[in-house]
């Protein structure tokens, strides 16, 4: 087995845990952003009419449905949409008109998604299993692809932009709230894959970031440092600065 087949083993295991109720944060016993509530995250009239499952799944950094400016008729891509929340939230906002897809690789977070959206009775709504390293997602289709609390627990995020980039229709954009640091961790941190899972140590450096998006064709890249002056988990002998962000960006027209 890789270390990246680790890492996805250890994520999936603590988020199957987390839907099955066997745990009940992302963040074991680490007080962090990664661990706001959704009162915390989003704007509360947002949360209403939801299943009050679906808002105790919500796992993520921050609300990238609200800076994504959906409009009614787009077709949206959630990565690693676990509950299923951002999806139907985002669903509300691209109407009847527009398709919201959720990708997560855990079976237990598809269930609970899935039973969510049949009591919710939406139709504009699906959920696929798969990696966000080789999304289930035909090339070209998508206008915004949206994920919170999530790349950070990728092992390989180059290959996550590179199918970003893919699935994304010419000047279509993306949404995406997520853990990010300044500087390196120490390589003992860093091989910590339980603190991995809990949204901490596989963030990487804000540069290295926009990097590796840039790389994959990315233009436009903007990053908001959404905690102001203060570190969002305790710190550590070689841990650098974690701080959750805002990113938006854009694939090429021409593209």
């Amino acid at each position: 087995m890789t270390s990246n087949d680790l890492i996805h083993e250890k994520v999936q295991e603590r988020y199957g845990a987390i839907a099955s109720g066997s745990t009940s944060s992302c963040c074991g016993e680490t007080a962090s952003d990664c661990c706001s509530t959704p009162v915390q995250l989003y704007e509360p009239e947002m949360l209403a009419g939801l299943p009050v499952d679906t808002v105790g799944l919500s796992l993520g950094c921050g609300d990238p449905v609200t800076i994504a400016g959906l409009q009614p008729g787009e077709v949206v891509l959630d990565l690693g949409s676990g509950g299923g929340i951002d999806c139907f939230l985002a669903a509300r906002q691209v109407g009847e008109a527009g398709h919201v897809i959720g990708v997560d690789m855990t079976p237990a977070m598809l269930e609970k998604a899935n039973a969510a959206k049949t009591r919710m009775g939406l139709t504009n709504v699906e959920f696929r299993q798969g990696q966000i390293e080789a999304l289930p997602v035909a090339d070209n289709i998508v206008d915004i692809v949206m994920s919170n609390c999530v790349i950070n627990l990728s092992p390989d995020k180059r290959a996550v932009f590179g199918e970003v980039i893919r699935v994304l229709k010419p000047g279509g954009r993306v949404s995406i709230s997520d853990i990010v640091t300044e500087g390196e961790f120490s390589p003992e941190l860093r091989a910590d894959l339980a603190q991995w899972a809990e949204c901490v140590t596989g963030a990487i450096d804000v540069e290295l970031y926009t990097g590796l998006m840039r790389e994959a064709g990315f233009e436009r890249i903007t990053i908001v440092d959404k905690v102001a002056a203060e570190d969002i988990v305790e710190r550590k002998e070689g841990m650098p600065r974690v701080y959750s962000a805002r990113i938006t960006a854009y694939k090429p027209q021409s593209a």
